[in-house]
Formats: structure tokens, sequence, C-alpha cells
């Protein structure tokens, strides 16, 4: 048994928030599997918050991974992009995520399909035929195997060149049916972009279904590397995070069993690492302690339920108008107390933060402490 408060600070200690490293960036997007990313600057600072310390750094404080602290540098996964441990991609929900290099094409294959049939519904609408969709496949290729790597306005221009109209949201169609269709992805670092390459030719050993693990055994890998990273966690936050049937989400689970704990909170049956509550007993000041995330981060995103990190009635004040835009939030003890944002450049940067109520005095020093340090 366990509570909603219990929740919140285990999934801290899954994630890695707290707690040991599992390692580098690209360690730590392997371990969570895939990671919300259609805000590039969030998940740069989400991945280094998760991330193992350089040679030389203390680690192992909240102080120390909170992104107005600097460390672990965004700079390092922004080279794990550049060297082709990770990337990102579309696999599932129509959503941007930062996937392990070697995930891409498996989950994408697992976890797309019914976006992709829903796209071929929108093809319709937006006017575009089979032969303007094989026309931009062939540009794609021809234009990535000779230049190896373009930002999304060069891919654009090649395809306005060919005589095909990319205005609206054709353009951004074709690249995300492309990526559906394991053709390319996002790969290295071209200033605050990423640029579209060929995944075959950039990740030359990414696992395949059919190939190097057949659907049922994705489906329990997939199931227990979500658990093991985000829970405690339903088979609905599963469902939900995946865009998979219920029936395979049991599935999986059901594959995955064994190397699972369960507990239940309200009634609910919940899945975890067995490994994680001794974690949390081991790191519980730190988890109870003050951290500051980026929008987008999975600990708000990666469930169907957020009323664990996300106390139902400052929802909106997460997502104003749920316009879908997610605002960096202020935790204390694993719970939403606030937002925050950086205001400013160079000299003038500042650290504006908006509590729901009031903060408590421990977060007003810890913020007062953040903004005296830079």
């Amino acid at each position: 048994m366990a509570t909603t408060d219990d929740v919140a600070l285990l999934r801290l200690v899954a994630q890695r928030l707290v707690g040991p490293p599992v390692g580098g960036p690209a360690e730590v997007v392997a371990w969570l599997t895939a990671m919300q990313a259609q805000d590039l600057p969030g998940v740069l600072e989400s991945i280094a918050l998760r991330s193992a310390h350089g040679p030389g750094e203390s680690r192992g404080s909240s102080e120390a991974r909170d992104p107005e602290a600097g460390t672990p540098s965004v700079e390092g996964v922004r080279a794990a992009f550049d060297a082709g441990a990770i990337v990102r991609t579309w696999p599932m929900r129509g959503t941007l995520h930062a996937v392990a290099a070697a995930d891409a094409s498996w989950i994408t294959e697992l976890l797309a399909a019914r976006p992709m049939r829903a796209m071929a519904r929108r093809r319709s609408e937006l006017a575009l035929s089979d032969a303007d969709v094989d026309l931009a496949r062939e540009t794609l290729v021809d234009a990535l195997a000779g230049s190896g790597a373009l930002v999304r306005a060069d891919v654009l221009a090649r395809w306005t060149d060919v005589g095909l109209t990319v205005t609206g949201s054709r353009g951004y169609h074709l690249l995300v049916l492309f990526a559906h269709e394991r053709l390319v992805c996002l790969g290295p670092m071209r200033g605050k972009e990423q640029a579209f390459v060929l995944l075959d030719a950039w990740v030359p050993g990414h696992r395949r279904l059919g190939v190097d693990l057949d659907r049922d055994g994705a489906l329990g890998e997939l199931a227990l590397r979500y658990l093991r990273s985000h829970g405690p966690a339903t088979e609905g936050d599963l469902a939900r995070w995946t865009g998979l049937p219920l029936r395979d989400v049991r599935a999986g689970i059901a594959r995955a069993a064994d190397g699972l704990a369960t507990l239940e909170v309200d009634g609910v049956v919940h899945h975890l690492d067995p490994a994680t509550p001794d974690l949390l007993a081991q790191h519980r000041t730190a988890a109870r302690g003050v951290h500051l995330l980026p929008g987008f981060d999975e600990i708000v995103l990666g469930y169907a339920d957020r009323s664990a990190p996300v106390p139902p009635e400052h929802a909106e004040r997460i997502v104003p108008g749920g316009n879908g835009v997610f605002r960096a939030t202020v935790l204390h003890g694993g719970v939403a107390v606030g937002t925050w944002r950086r205001t400013g450049t160079g000299k003038n940067r500042r650290l504006v933060a908006e509590p729901f109520s009031a903060f408590s005095p421990t977060v007003t020093a810890r913020l007062d402490a953040l903004r005296a340090a830079r």
C-alpha cells in the first residue's frame, strides 16, 4: 500500500532525478526509453539533470541537478546527439521524443502504426497525393545521401525546388511521415536546431523489429523499461504513454512481470522496479528537496494520471488554457508548487518563479540561493 505522496517521491528516484545516476546522457535516455522532446532546450535540460557529472564534479545533491546550477552540462547532451548516441524522432502519439539511437527503429515500428493510419486520412485533407509523397521521399533520400544532414528549412527548400507545395502543415506532415517510416530522424546539432539524417546511415547498428526481437518480445521490453524507469505507474499510464491498446499493454506487462514489483494506491495496482523503494529510503532527503524542472519533463508528461506531481487544482497553472504548452515547474517533496522561467540575457538573466499559493521558507531559500549564485 502507498499514498500519492509516496508515488511522487518514488518516481523522482525511478527517473533518476535523485539517487544514483545510470550514466551519461545516452544511458539516461536509454533508461527512460523515450523522453518527450518537442521542446529541444527543455529535453536537453531534462537529460542533463539526470546525467552523471563529468570528472571532478560533485553530484548527488539536488542543487547540482537544477537547470540554473549549470551542471551537468547541456553541452554534454548536445555532444551525445552529435555522436549519434541519441536521436529525436516521432515514435509514438505523433509526438517528438528523444530515444537512444539503437532503439529508434524498433520502438517506432511498434508504436507508430496507429498515428500513421490517422496521417493517411490527414493527407487527403492536405491534398497530398501518393505521387507527391513518392517525390518527396525520393528527393529527401537523394538530398541526405549527398549532404549527410539538412535542417528543416533546407529540406523544405529542396522539396520546393522540385515543385512540391510544402506551406502550411504539408512539409511538417511529410517529415513526420518519413520518420514514422523509419527513413529519417533528427541527429546532429546545427546551432539551435537538429538536422535530419537518414536513419540507416546515421545509426547503422539500430535494433530492428522482426530481426532483433519479435513483437511479443518488444511489448515485454517496452513495458519493463517504462515501468522500471517511470514506476510506480499503472497500465493506464503505459497505455497513454505508448498509445497502444490495453490488450497490448497488458500482454507486455504480463511478459515483464517477473522483473517488476507492485503496490496499491487507492486500490489501483501500480508497477515499479523492485529496487526503487530501497533507493528512495537511501535518498529520501534529496527527493523531498526543491527541484526545478524544465517544461515537458517526463515527471509531468510521462503518465496518464498526473495528480501525484501536479495537484489537480493547479493543473491549469502548468498548462494555461489547456493549450498543450507545459511550463517549467518548481517541485518540493515531489509535488509542483509553482512555475519558473528565465528572463533576460547575459548579465541581465534572471530566474523568475511564481507560486501556486505561497512558497514555503525552504523553497524561497533555495530560489534565493540560485539567484545569488548567478
